[in-house]
């Protein structure tokens, strides 16, 4: 499957605009474009989460522990772990979800 970029389905989570990108039997990956206002408050989701910073900066908040993640940096939450994110800087986040968040689609 491709999607191109003029087909990507645009959403909202907590106020976040994000696209949905392609989606797979099992994952699905998104763009997340964030806002100096967007942070999003602790929450979790029974999908596992992997994520790419394309572009920001922003604290990522994990359970218990924290830390700055910009340019390059990349991420894995498991399923139904509590996670936070604080922009620092707007930019952008490729976001992979297994299974599929029926939420977004």
């Amino acid at each position: 499957m491709i999607v191109k970029s003029e087909n990507a389905k645009k959403r909202e989570f907590k106020s976040v605009s994000f696209d949905v990108l392609a989606v797979g039997e099992k994952t699905m990956i998104t763009r997340m474009n964030f806002k100096t206002e967007d942070n999003v408050p602790f929450h979790k989701h029974p999908n596992e989460q992997s994520g790419y910073v394309v572009s920001g900066r922003y604290k990522m908040k994990i359970k218990d522990s924290e830390d700055i993640i910009s340019e390059g940096d990349s991420y894995s939450i498991g399923e139904d772990v509590f996670h936070a994110i604080e922009v620092i800087e707007p930019g952008v986040i490729i976001d992979v979800f297994t299974p599929i968040r029926q939420d977004y689609i």
